[in-house]
């Protein structure tokens, strides 16, 4: 199975990434949703193809130390959440 997923646009609210820091977020995210789609799958819903114009994820809350890269873990499992099984 392929799986194409385009996020067009990613707003990050409520804290400050240093320079660069976003693609961190960005990459982190990539490599947590292809494993999340590996290992669990996609919702029946998706399967046979579809676009999404909307995802409205679950809230995350970031721990005060989390790096950029455990930030974009976590908004690859609030973003799975919504289109997983």
């Amino acid at each position: 199975m392929n799986v194409n997923l385009n996020i067009e646009r990613l707003v990050l609210e409520g804290f400050q990434l240093r320079p660069g820091e976003h693609l961190v977020v960005r990459a982190s995210a990539e490599r947590e949703l292809s494993r999340l789609f590996s290992e669990g799958g996609i919702s029946r819903e998706l399967l046979s193809g579809g676009a999404v114009p909307r995802l409205a994820a679950s809230d995350i809350h970031v721990a005060g130390d989390a790096d950029a890269g455990a930030i974009g873990r976590q908004i690859a499992q609030a973003v799975y959440g919504g289109i997983g099984k």
